[in-house]
């Protein structure tokens, strides 16, 4: 049994999964539990899309045979039996072949323990991280509340599938159907959403690429970026600072033992620093509540407030940082670029490895050369996607593009070609999808930051979409493949074993026949809408500014974020500066001056010691001469 293949895929996305759950989160500060979640959540993502094209070759091996044994469905033993000379000649088997079962109940652990995860466990997870309440009970309530619009539209969804096929004649509902309604409304929800992210995705990301290449448009925008986000960053700030201050009023206040507990929890959260910076701004004169006027309910609601506005500050000061460390980095690039020296004064990991000289070539010479021609590639591939989406429902003659490469790779028996364009395709889709959602402004909420600096929420978020997104996703590129059958409707096709488990949506005819292949199409839509920025200039007529270049506004905040950039390149450097400095020693004259003058002063105040103090005399203050006020009218004239 050849299982070397999937063994060794299945330990390189576990692999992959603990290496990046490393680099964005923290094993230390994060709960166990969450951090054991959204492991799961990414393996078993990850999973989906490198073993599915293992699937997909394994098919085509076996859709061989029957081509050429003219049977039924070829089983395990037809395969195991498979050890005569012509059949061998005809059919040559994949390296990666797995044997009939073993992917079968992989998909079944892989796919409901995704769903109870994206479902149930990750939302939950996720609202009882920011819920205020000081119980367990308490936060596993208010994460039931918080969920219930979620919830219910997927039970709308649910309850509209269910009363049509109620409404059918002759249609008996039993648990086998009830599962296809389950998931025929998961992936109807997953579909629309991915739809959407994949109508932006699929034409920024080659964009950004070529925006990349060009350093002078990608500074522009990282400065308009950087103005945006030091006046985010300022109202984090403002926000947190006004908590402090109503966390000063409440706890000054608080007379019950119980809610003294509660308030020292909440205080737990506060860092050192804003403790005493909050503290020092509050006003003497300030209004103090009375006792009863806190209660445990207030101390929920705040306690809320704190924690998202704890969350809101760190994720603006993460950005911050490495949005000014890009900033520095392109402004040295650009500055290289122009001038003749060849070396940076700020060195990157690649001058370590291959030398500052081999780096200044890369960074200033090859780099936008490479990135252009990426986005050029990656371009055809969105509009190969594009066409395919819009075709492959066309069942003859084959026009989808993955389609028919796949068909000739299978009539080639050439099962690695099959594998490599699946997992590149998987891959980029994904891409796609989760760029938009990590990179428009509106859905900025959530962000993933290297160097461990991600917060449980948006770990739990990016599981969660993972968990969603990615078996509507794989559905979706089977039927690019035309090897859903339901889809292509050919009857003498093999189905691979991932559709196997997930059924076909024959008994709902409005979602199998109508809207999974036939809204796909509205990504040609949203891709145009893209294309021409028509969604950024709505969202900047909204009040949400986007990087317009023939925009007035853009420009300002353009020029304003180069004059951010520069203040913080200055207080870095004043900051080098004040650490490279040796602290300066007074001359040995000085020095022994200062010695003589201190033994002196000690034996003068060893002398004064056993004199008797004179009735009603007070020695004056040492600063009451230094820090007197000026004669009045003294500037009168000015």
């Amino acid at each position: 049994m050849a299982v070397g293949p999937l063994v060794s895929e299945v330990c390189f996305t576990f692999v992959l999964a603990a290496g990046l759950l490393h680099r964005y989160g923290n094993f230390s500060q994060h709960p166990l539990l969450v951090t054991v979640s959204v492991f799961v959540a990414w393996y078993f993502s990850f999973t989906i899309i490198f073993i599915l094209p293992l699937d997909v070759s394994t098919t085509a091996y076996r859709q061989c045979l029957y081509d050429v044994l003219d049977s039924s469905p070829v089983t395990n033993s037809t395969v195991a039996s498979n050890s005569s000379p012509p059949l061998h000649a005809v059919c040559v088997r994949p390296w990666s072949f797995v044997p009939e079962g073993v992917l079968q109940s992989l998909w079944r652990v892989v796919y409901w323990t995704s769903q109870a995860l994206t479902w149930l466990i990750l939302p939950l997870m996720q609202s009882y991280s920011t819920a205020g309440e000081f119980t367990v009970a308490g936060k596993l309530r208010r994460a039931l509340i918080e969920n219930a619009i979620y919830y219910g539209s997927y039970l709308l969804i649910f309850g509209v599938l269910l009363v049509y096929l109620a409404l059918q004649p002759g249609m008996n509902l039993d648990a086998a159907k009830l599962k296809v309604v389950c998931v025929s409304a998961s992936n109807t929800w997953g579909l629309f959403l991915l739809v959407l992210l994949l109508g932006h995705g699929l034409v920024e990301v080659p964009r950004s690429l070529w925006h990349r290449a060009q350093p002078g448009h990608a500074l522009c925008h990282t400065y308009f970026r950087a103005a945006k986000l030091s006046l985010e960053r300022a109202e984090a700030q403002e926000r947190l600072d006004d908590l402090l201050q109503e966390i000063q009023q409440v706890s000054s206040s608080l007379s019950s033992a119980h809610l003294q507990h509660h308030m020292d929890v909440i205080l737990a959260k506060l860092p050192e620093g804003s403790k005493v910076g909050g503290r020092q701004r509050i006003n003497s004169e300030m209004d103090v509540l009375s006792g009863s006027a806190v209660t445990e309910r207030s101390l929920v609601r705040l306690h809320q407030q704190v924690i998202r506005a704890l969350q809101h500050h760190n994720r603006t000061n993460c950005q911050w940082h490495l949005l000014v460390e890009q900033a520095l980095h392109l402004e040295e690039v650009a500055r290289n670029t122009e001038a003749g020296e060849r070396r940076l004064r700020s060195p990157t990991l690649l001058a370590s490895w291959c030398g500052p000289t081999v780096e200044w070539y890369w960074l200033c010479r090859v780099r936008g050369h490479c990135l252009r021609a990426l986005s050029l590639l990656l371009g055809l591939w969105s509009a190969a996607v594009v066409w395919s989406e819009m075709t492959f429902f066309i069942r003859s003659p084959m026009v989808s593009l993955f389609g028919l490469f796949h068909r000739a790779a299978e009539r080639r028996h050439d099962y690695l070609a099959i594998e490599v364009m699946s997992i590149v395709t998987l891959g980029y889709l994904c891409v796609c999808a989760y760029y938009t959602v990590f990179r428009v402004r509106v859905l900025n909420y959530y962000y993933l930051a290297p160097h461990h600096l991600t917060d449980a929420y948006s770990l739990v978020f990016a599981g969660m979409l993972l968990c969603r997104l990615t078996p509507p996703l794989c559905l979706n590129f089977l039927g690019l493949l035309h090897l859903d059958t339901h889809v292509s409707s050919e009857a003498h096709r093999i189905e691979t074993a991932y559709t196997e488990i997930m059924g076909h949506l024959d008994l709902i005819p409005i979602v199998a026949r109508g809207f999974n292949l036939y809204f796909p199409t509205l990504i040609c839509v949203l891709c145009l809408a893209t294309w021409w920025h028509l969604g950024s200039r709505l969202l900047h007529c909204l009040g949400f500014e986007q990087f317009l270049t023939d925009d007035e506004l853009t420009g300002d905040l353009v020029n304003e974020g180069r004059d951010l950039i520069k203040r913080e390149r200055g207080r870095r450097q004043r900051a080098a500066d004040q650490r490279r400095r040796p602290p300066r020693q007074p001359p040995a004259d000085e020095l022994g001056a200062l010695t003589r003058s201190g033994s002196e002063e000690s034996a003068r105040t060893e002398l004064l010691r056993g004199v008797e103090p004179l009735a009603g005399y007070s020695a004056p203050r040492a600063t009451e001469h230094a820090f007197s006020s000026p004669p009045r009218g003294l500037f009168d004239d000015v």
